[in-house]
């Protein structure tokens, strides 16, 4: 469905009308939608649509997965998560998982950028330049 300009800036108006410190509050999310739902202004479905893509984009931008081959400690962890705050802001959501294939070493995804330090990687690296 293709959203028109209005409707673009209209939901564009509304995200940022539910951030509160740079950060999506989904509290006024979701009383905005009931309100916009409530009130059905004209083309209200294509700013509701734009909406929740900007609200899908933010989750996904402050969503953070980090994958190592052995547990962390809760220093590292924490060392983690103040790395990705500084770098991505506050209010990041972060998913710490094992995965033996890594053999060693940390692989991050946050967002859209992937940062891999692990031994698998390079070793996938190297076969690729060979």
């Amino acid at each position: 469905m293709k959203v028109s300009k209005q409707a673009r800036r209209d939901g564009k108006t509304l995200f940022n009308a539910c951030c509160v410190g740079g950060i999506l509050n989904e509290d006024k999310v979701r009383q905005t939608v009931g309100a916009v739902i409530a009130q059905k202004p004209r083309g209200y479905v294509g700013t509701l649509t734009h909406l929740q893509r900007l609200v899908k984009l933010d989750l996904a931008r402050r969503s953070a997965r980090v994958e190592n081959a052995v547990e962390s400690s809760p220093a590292q962890m924490e060392a983690i998560k103040a790395a990705l705050a500084q770098k991505y802001g506050p209010g990041m959501n972060v998913t710490f998982w094992i995965n033996p294939a890594l053999i060693a070493g940390v692989k991050i995804k946050a967002g859209s950028d992937i940062y891999d330090g692990s031994v698998a990687g390079r070793l996938a690296a190297l076969n690729d330049t060979l």
